[in-house]
């Protein structure tokens, strides 16, 4: 593992010196290149929490990953540059949930040499957050997503994005992750039936301004005060948007088609195409 080869799959030739404005230009610079994806999960190939595979994964294929892989990644190159990193275990919509969301996000708090503000850093769900937010209460902009932190009764910080009407929220404590609990939920999200991972494809990327999703058949791009969506009508379509979109070329997702579309005729009816 180097990290200039790294830094090179992001495209970043900035700054190392460890301190904020290095911090936030490597997030926007591994936002902007490395999707979120879960095609692997899609096509019954098993992922791990293991570090060495992400890098193999990630920058040797040019591909994606969901948060296990991503954070597991970024943490590791803030670490060669000599941030302080911690890996925290997270629960996604811990409030509607429950126990079960715990671990269901790998996301890190990051501190530079010479700095003790703790930074909030997530490159695991393909971007709503392009730059670290500071752990303390505060609402953050950062188009076309509204982004808030506070901190709750009972110890936990509550991390919120909101876009549209849409509001997705995780929870953590400050303290490092029990990389067990990590491992056994990375497994479960990509072998339970219920798993939201398993029953649907999902692709996502950000650049500076606008924010393109995949679910499914459903392409969508969001923009500051708009969103726009289509819905996919072939195998082909399919391999040709992961491709000019997401950057990635897995031809093989092909295969998947029709089981995308009973899943579409599952959540949306019959008569839903494009």
């Amino acid at each position: 593992m180097k990290l200039q080869h790294y830094l090179d799959r992001i495209n970043y030739e900035g700054s190392l010196e460890p301190g904020f404005a290095t911090l936030a230009a490597l997030q926007e610079a591994h936002v902007c290149c490395v999707p979120f994806e879960n095609l692997d999960v899609q096509l019954g190939r098993p992922l791990s929490t293991s570090i060495d595979e992400a890098y193999k994964k990630i920058v040797v294929n040019s591909r994606g990953g969901w948060c296990y892989e991503q954070n597991g990644l970024f943490g590791w190159a803030l670490s060669e540059i000599g941030f302080d990193v911690r890996r925290i275990a997270a629960s996604v919509m811990r409030k509607q949930k429950g126990v079960e969301s715990e671990a269901s996000h790998l996301c890190l708090l990051v501190q530079s040499p010479e700095s003790n503000t703790k930074y909030l850093a997530d490159v695991g769900f393909g971007g709503s957050m392009i730059k670290p937010i500071a752990l303390e209460a505060a609402q953050h902009h950062q188009p076309p997503f509204k982004l808030g932190l506070e901190q709750l009764d009972d110890g936990y910080w509550r991390f919120s994005e909101s876009l549209g009407d849409g509001k997705f929220t995780f929870d953590f404590l400050d303290e490092p992750a029990r990389e067990s609990l990590l491992t056994r939920k990375c497994a479960n999200l990509q072998s339970d039936p219920a798993s939201s991972f398993v029953l649907n494809l999902a692709a996502q990327l950000r650049t500076r301004d606008e924010h393109f999703v995949l679910r499914g058949r459903v392409f969508t791009v969001a923009r500051p005060g708009t969103t726009e969506s289509k819905t996919l009508d072939s195998s082909e379509e399919l391999v040709s948007v992961l491709r000019n979109e997401f950057r990635l070329d897995v031809r093989e997702v092909a295969d998947l088609w029709p089981r995308i579309t009973a899943r579409h005729e599952e959540l949306f009816g019959a008569n839903s195409g494009g």
